[in-house]
């Protein structure tokens, strides 16, 4: 997206996902129908891409994630309703599939269905989570001025 940028200084007209292959350094366009794309997130198995539009949708979207690298047509998966300010931003996984999303008010917490399960609320509007501790099961949120760390019962997914 093109944060930080003046209007007319875009030098494409579109706000896309791009895969990078590490071997031969190619960049390719896997999806182009965006506001501004930010925050993404695999499921546990890595079928399917979820995808936060930030700004004017506030919404995130799932893409089967295809056998060569390429995304499937993608669908609506939840909404950030709220009146405060905080599109969709950083998002996470843990090892039962539900999707933890930064944005208003706190992290929302999604299904696999899609269904809000729960908010964290935190004083502040967040921009990102990590799981983190020994046990991978705190939650840490960035916000604008501070870290907060949230134990949770449940397992993130482990970064190699």
């Amino acid at each position: 997206p093109p944060y930080g940028i003046e209007t007319g200084q875009q030098e494409i007209p579109f706000q896309g996902v791009y895969r990078l292959f590490p071997d031969s350094g190619k960049l390719m366009v896997l999806e182009k129908d965006f506001n501004r794309p930010n925050g993404l997130a695999f499921s546990p198995d890595e079928k399917l891409l979820y995808i936060g539009d930030s700004s004017k949708r506030r919404h995130v979207r799932a893409f089967e994630v295809k056998e060569d690298g390429t995304l499937g047509k993608g669908s609506l998966f939840s909404e950030i309703e709220s009146e405060e300010p905080g599109p969709p931003d950083g998002m996470k996984m843990d090892i039962e599939g539900r999707l933890y999303v930064a944005a208003a008010e706190g992290i929302w917490i999604f299904a696999p269905t899609g269904e809000l399960l729960g908010l964290i609320r935190v004083p502040e509007t967040p921009a990102n989570c990590a799981w983190g501790d020994s046990n991978w099961q705190s939650l840490y949120i960035t916000a604008r001025t501070s870290l907060y760390r949230v134990k949770l019962t449940v397992q993130g997914i482990r970064v190699p």
